[in-house]
């Protein structure tokens, strides 16, 4: 039981508390309200919320876990450049390399109040193991809950594509290792720790074939499906010449908007892009400090938003956003909507709201988790509001979103300790930071 903490529920309503408490009983809310719990409401363990901030646990709708072991590279490369860059790098991974990687990821989303993580693993080098299990491996050791999806590319250079033909894959490839993938690893219970995806890369390096194979297969797994889109002008141009479409016409002629479908990024959309978004109920993953990084523009989450077109929040791969942490992702959400849009674009509730339910409903689990309500799974954040960073802010939301990164109290995870005090409680820190160094420099000597 948690008491005397200010509350941000992020249900329907936007109920919050400014003196409230919640009870978590088999790691399910049992009881959320205002004030103190009903007397005689008794609990093994009773935290004094006092001076803190409570909120649903982030969610974070777009990774690549693997690219911890390569930050720094091509700093100042658009998107198709960077990606040229780090092909070749990226196809000598191991999946001892993709564990580190991921461990250390996993670890820093959960020290800034991620509970629950997607991870979009598209790159599968020929005798690199089997990375995909790798990080299922390491989810499960940091004890977050997780999204993994089976990406692919079957698009590789001899056929106009960007990456190296070694790690591109043919379309029955892709789909046998899909169905495995489920099979192994897939749970589709009320509470479930996994679950699958699929999740062809881009328009730019899979075939439209793999696109309709994939969209076909997911129906009859009965899981969602991932890609990129609309990330910068180049992809704009190339589906021109390509397809003669947009972007979004072309996942539209293809059978690839729905909502199953989850989209990271959609920099460049027009208004009849997002009308379709919109009519489809296709969710988007917003990565605003990685298009920062790369240059490649600023979504239109307002215009979403308002065409009430899901929206949660992700920090992208390493390589391209190298923080990985999705506390920030909410201030870079508001900061960068407010660049172009003025002071009333996007609000702090809004950002947290992306960061919570709106990730949620992407990965299609808005109904388990995403906001403190009685019956959801108990994916917690306690945030430390005391201290010289915020406690002159009298607006809880606002200190958390707009003031510096509060110090994490406490996370749960279907009502288990994550963080505690800022430290992870599930695994050594040190230890993945040791490995992650190791893994980096097995990688570069590969060259």
């Amino acid at each position: 039981m948690i008491t005397g903490a200010a509350v941000a529920t992020v249900d329907p309503s936007g109920t919050e508390h400014r003196r409230g408490f919640v009870v978590v009983e088999d790691g399910v809310v049992a009881a959320v309200g205002p004030g103190d719990p009903p007397p005689g409401t008794t609990a093994d363990r009773v935290l004094d919320g006092r001076g803190h901030l409570l909120t649903p646990g982030f969610v974070n709708t777009h990774h690549h876990l693997y690219q911890w072991a390569t930050r720094g590279f091509a700093v100042d490369a658009g998107l198709f450049e960077w990606l040229t860059t780090l092909y070749p790098v990226w196809a000598r991974l191991d999946a001892a390399d993709v564990e580190a990687a991921a461990r250390a990821g996993l670890a820093r989303l959960a020290l800034t109040g991620c509970t629950t993580t997607s991870d979009h693993h598209y790159l599968h080098p020929r005798d690199g193991g089997d990375q995909l299990a790798a990080t299922v491996e390491a989810a499960r050791t940091v004890g977050l809950r997780f999204s993994p999806t089976r990406g692919s590319m079957d698009l590789g250079a001899a056929a106009g594509g960007l990456p190296p033909d070694s790690v591109v894959e043919t379309v029955d490839a892709v789909l046998a290792a899909t169905a495995d993938a489920v099979a192994r690893f897939h749970d589709p219970a009320p509470g479930a720790m996994v679950r699958v995806g699929a999740a062809p890369c881009s328009p730019f390096s899979v075939s439209p074939d793999l696109l309709r194979q994939s969209a076909a297969q997911a129906a009859e797994l009965g899981i969602r499906r991932h890609t990129h889109l609309a990330e910068t002008a180049d992809e704009e141009e190339y589906c021109a010449q390509t397809f003669g479409r947009r972007p979004v016409e072309v996942l539209e002629d293809l059978g690839w908007l729905g909502p199953d479908v989850w989209l990271a990024h959609c920099v460049h959309l027009s208004d009849p892009d997002i009308a379709t978004l919109a009519r489809t109920g296709t969710s988007v993953a917003h990565c605003p400090s990685s298009n920062a990084r790369l240059g490649a523009g600023i979504a239109r989450t307002r215009d979403l938003l308002a065409a009430g077109v899901p929206v949660g929040l992700g920090v992208d791969g390493a390589a391209s956003s190298e923080q990985g942490s999705l506390a920030d992702e909410l201030r870079q959400m508001l900061y960068v909507a407010r660049a172009v849009g003025g002071p009333t674009a996007v609000s702090a509730r809004d950002a947290l709201r992306a960061a919570t339910v709106g990730g949620a409903t992407c990965l299609g689990r808005d109904g388990e988790i995403g906001s403190i309500e009685v019956g959801k799974r108990a994916d917690l954040a306690l945030w430390d509001l005391t201290g010289l960073g915020h406690a002159d802010l009298d607006d809880p939301v606002v200190a958390l979103v707009v003031g510096p990164t509060p110090p994490l109290a406490l996370s749960t995870v279907e009502g288990r300790v994550v963080v505690e005090d800022g430290r992870l409680r599930t695994t050594d820190v040190d230890r993945a930071v040791a490995d992650l160094v190791a893994a980096r420099g097995r990688v570069l000597a590969r060259g």
